[in-house]
């Protein structure tokens, strides 16, 4: 499965690849050899990119009240009630709601080209969300990395997102933020890896007592 909005990415290398792969059969010479070199970059950046906007399935463990990553990737800090994943190149980008709930807030705005691990990112582009729920608002923040300022979101305000529910994407490297609410406690640590809308990041502070 493909992300949503991809296949524009897609068909333009493809269509390179076809063209250029028919034109160097009736062609000689110099332009020959430049017609099939454009067919194999055309090529290979549409294996890349079938690859970098894969959306594969992915089933939440734990119970209901377990968070789950809203990201792929590895966690860089995690400082109080917030935590921080950066996303690869070669992760998966598509984003997934740590819990269920009714999106309160969306706040979009633009910004620079700061690498997204980077603690200067934050002047990056960046879309906040909000989602209130059964057990407190939860804040999440996709920031945009160095290479491509595109987020795209799935939902909008007032949308009821399920656990493990798609978001939207962040398109090329990236990072996502994440603050729970008061009652749970982080069950990670920094340097793990983890997967959008399957790795537990959190429990509920009277489950991890218990």
């Amino acid at each position: 499965m493909l992300a949503k909005g991809s296949w524009s990415w897609i068909v333009t290398p493809l269509l390179l690849t076809a063209l250029t792969g028919y034109f160097s059969t009736r062609s000689v010479g110099v332009m020959t050899v430049a017609l099939i070199c454009l067919s194999i970059i055309g090529f290979m950046l549409t294996l890349f990119f079938i690859v970098f906007f894969r959306d594969p399935e992915r089933k939440p463990k734990g119970d209901e009240d377990d968070a789950v990553s809203p990201a792929d990737g590895m966690v860089i800090s995690i400082n109080d009630r917030k935590l921080c994943i950066f996303m690869n190149i070669h992760n998966v980008h598509v984003n997934r709601a740590p819990l269920g709930g009714t999106v309160m807030e969306i706040d979009y705005r633009p910004g620079g080209y700061i690498p997204a691990f980077n603690k200067d990112s934050d002047v990056n582009e960046r879309n906040h969300v909000v989602i209130n729920t059964e057990y407190g608002n939860l804040e999440l923040t996709q920031i945009a990395g160095v290479l491509t300022r595109r987020i795209v979101s799935y939902i909008s305000k007032g949308s009821v997102v399920k656990r493990s529910e798609r978001i939207g994407m962040i398109r090329f490297g990236s990072r996502v933020d994440v603050i729970i609410p008061e009652v749970y406690a982080y069950s990670v640590d920094v340097g793990d890896r983890v997967k959008a809308g399957e790795t537990i990041i959190a429990r509920k502070k009277e489950k991890i007592r218990g």
